[in-house]
């Protein structure tokens, strides 16, 4: 990005259920890229037939979620009643707002089959208006997506705004997810296009910014969004994301996001005690939770 890469971040393994994932954000030294407070890369992997993906019912509060895959299938199901199969492509969006529970597990027709598993997970930080707003559901199939072409690179905007174009994903503030390929070396100028903070996730491939190559397995902060400009070193496929920060900052404990610390620890109080009110069962897939951890704030 032009002399203003200002971090770099290697991804880390981490686990979720019974599947290990990369871990993107947060970070240490950077706890969020706009509105954008965490980001896993799950995969890619090769399940066999006795191996599944199975993250039981979990909460969430004061965020959305956005789940993207390049590969597999999922299947969710929430507290509002949602069910669905998330497929290559797609988007679920889910806004948490004041309290939702939902599962992500391994649909039951590939359960005992070879099956691979690869995409992306993303938490988006809501609004301080709209942190206990009413929880809700979207889902968007691939071909709802914008996808255009300029001079050999090949845009896909999955959520957020690019200048004149906006993705139908429900967002609550100012933000872009955009999926950038190219299949042979290409100089890539957006700068112009963005606002706010933009981080860069080269999937595979790499990139070249003044000079110096960036694999896969890396995450770029630039200093200044303005400047981002990169060459592709062949096909490579990368994100940016990124848009305008918040105000205040947010807290983190485990699933929960909030500005208000206390209002986090009440969530975890409902959720330690099975409060049905504040965390509603998911039809379906209620036999089964995952129990609230231990550890202190993050921040």
């Amino acid at each position: 990005m032009q002399s203003n890469v200002g971090l770099i971040i290697e991804e880390k393994a981490v686990s979720i259920g019974n599947f290990l994932v990369g871990r993107l954000l947060p970070f240490r030294q950077k706890r969020a890229v706009g509105p954008f407070l965490f980001i896993d890369h799950m995969g890619p992997a090769c399940l066999e037939e006795h191996q599944n993906l199975d993250v039981p019912p979990h909460p969430h509060i004061g965020l959305s979620t956005l789940t993207y895959l390049f590969d597999g299938a999922i299947f969710h199901r929430d507290s509002m009643g949602n069910a669905i199969e998330i497929k290559p492509g797609e988007v679920n969006w889910m806004t948490a707002g004041k309290g939702v529970v939902h599962s992500e597990r391994t649909p039951e027709y590939l359960r005992t089959k070879d099956k691979f598993l690869h995409g992306l997970q993303i938490w988006i930080g809501l609004p301080k208006e709209l942190e206990q707003c009413e929880p809700a559901f979207s889902h968007f199939d691939k071909e709802e997506i914008p996808v255009w072409e300029e001079n050999g690179v090949t845009y896909k905007l999955i959520a957020g705004e690019l200048k004149d174009i906006k993705s139908p994903v429900p967002v609550h503030s100012r933000l872009y997810f955009v999926e950038i390929k190219t299949k042979s070396s290409q100089k890539v100028t957006i700068g112009d296009q963005l606002f706010g903070e933009v981080g860069m996730y080269v999937l595979n491939g790499s990139v070249k910014i003044d000079n110096t190559d960036y694999g896969s397995k890396q995450l770029l902060i630039a200093q200044n969004a303005s400047l981002c400009a990169f060459e592709t070193n062949g096909e490579t496929t990368l994100y940016l994301f990124g848009g305008e920060p918040f105000d205040e900052e947010r807290f983190m404990y485990w699933n929960f996001v909030n500005s208000d610390k206390t209002i986090l620890e009440k969530a975890k109080e409902n959720w330690e005690n099975q409060n049905l009110e504040a965390f509603p069962k998911i039809p379906d897939d209620d036999k089964e939770f995952v129990p609230l951890p231990k550890p202190k704030f993050n921040n």
